[in-house]
């Protein structure tokens, strides 16, 4: 009969132990992975509608500079003296904030020359009012030009949203450009009752042109504005910008009418002082419109950063528990690999008392020797002596 071995506890090997412990450490890897897209997506993003809110402030800064300049561009082509006053206050803050940010958006170069052209204004001869309008044009220009530098720098013109995109096109291109524009025409149509009557199918022709950049900048913003409104998920969007911009339609409707050729022929002259008038209306819409517009934009971009904010802390909270929970597991497999070991030397001593015990029969100390067949055994004859005798 056999009697079976006891089982002997096998420790585990090397690889059996390290194996756990590598796929933990696996898990890390796209945990990691993940995390570091995720922060570089939304990093790249939020710096972007950063750098807008700057291209945001610069623009509300310009927008008193176009102002005071569209004003002081008509009094000095009416040949009435230039107020310093406003266009100066502006120029001042338009200044301050070039110092803060403009090195961020490399506007430093563009603004110094404008502001030289700005400030040498008074000392040109603006008696002329023909050689004024040529003067401020070429600053107007310079300060069109500087708009569409901002929103370039600072990344306004690439805008990823429906809504903030239409809302910067509107205000930094759409809005300056129609402006201006509809100061020269103003101004213009001043200047070409003064003009020689030789010179009447040339005026005209500059007339047309100024109008139709005057009318279609302001048909775009229009049309910008009111796209802002209907791809935006903002519930304030709409009824803070849409009245203020029937306003401006209204304004523009009117000079686009009150510029127009007069005469069955369309060659007919205007009056100055109408289209002054109505240029004076749009220009005051126009700046109720600004700053709602800016408003908006600008907390669209505040809304953005706050959910890209959310996003890349949701990102590291999830990576911190997944790491928690793997770092857990690991805890939990380094313990029992310990108990294991710990418990294997234990159960030496056991196997070895056990090894008294027989794993099988074993032969007797002196063994028998065997007999023949038949043969008789030692002192058997003398026992059957006497029943052989009495037969």
């Amino acid at each position: 009969m056999t009697v079976p071995a006891p089982r002997v506890r096998r420790r585990p090997s090397v690889p059996g132990r390290v194996l756990p412990l590598l796929l933990v450490a696996a898990l890390l890897a796209p945990v990691g992975l993940l995390l570091a897209q995720t922060h570089r997506l939304t990093g790249d993003d939020r710096d972007l509608a950063t750098r807008e809110r700057l291209g945001v402030q610069y623009l509300r800064a310009l927008g008193p500079v176009t102002d005071a300049l569209v004003d002081a561009q008509a009094a000095a082509v009416a040949g009435r003296p230039v107020s310093r006053d406003t266009l100066t206050t502006a120029v001042e803050q338009a200044a301050a904030v070039d110092s803060a940010i403009g090195d961020e958006l490399r506007s430093r170069k563009r603004w110094s020359g404008l502001r030289a052209k700005l400030e040498a204004l008074p000392d040109r001869g603006l008696t002329d009012p023909a050689g004024a309008f040529a003067a401020y044009g070429e600053v107007t220009d310079l300060l069109l030009a500087l708009n569409r530098k901002i929103r370039d720098s600072s990344g306004l013109i690439r805008d990823p949203q429906s809504d903030s995109f239409f809302l910067q096109d509107g205000i930094g291109g759409d809005l300056p450009e129609a402006m201006v524009a509809a100061g020269r025409l103003a101004d213009l149509t001043a200047l070409a009752a003064q003009r020689p009557a030789a010179e009447r199918p040339k005026t005209l022709a500059e007339l047309a042109a100024l109008r139709v950049a005057a009318l279609g900048p302001a048909t775009d913003l229009v049309a910008d504005l009111r796209a802002a409104v209907a791809n935006s998920e903002s519930t304030d969007l709409g009824p803070n910008v849409l009245t203020p911009l029937d306003t401006y339609q209204r304004s523009v409707e009117a000079l686009a009418a009150l510029s127009a050729p007069a005469g069955t022929a369309g060659t007919g002259p205007t009056d100055p002082a109408q289209v002054a008038a109505a240029r004076l209306n749009a220009q005051s819409a126009a700046k109720q419109l600004q700053p709602i517009i800016l408003d908006q934009l600008d907390a669209l971009l505040r809304e953005r950063i706050d959910r890209l904010d959310r996003d890349r802390l949701l990102a590291v909270v999830a990576a911190a528990l997944a790491v928690l929970l793997v770092v857990v597991v690991a805890v939990v497999l380094v313990g029992e690999s310990r108990r294991t070991r710990r418990r294997a030397p234990d159960e030496r001593p056991a196997r070895e008392d056990s090894g008294a015990l027989p794993a099988a029969w074993q032969p007797p100390a002196e063994a028998r020797q065997l007999q023949p067949v038949g043969s008789a055994r030692p002192g058997e004859p003398e026992r059957w002596e006497p029943f052989d005798a009495a037969r």
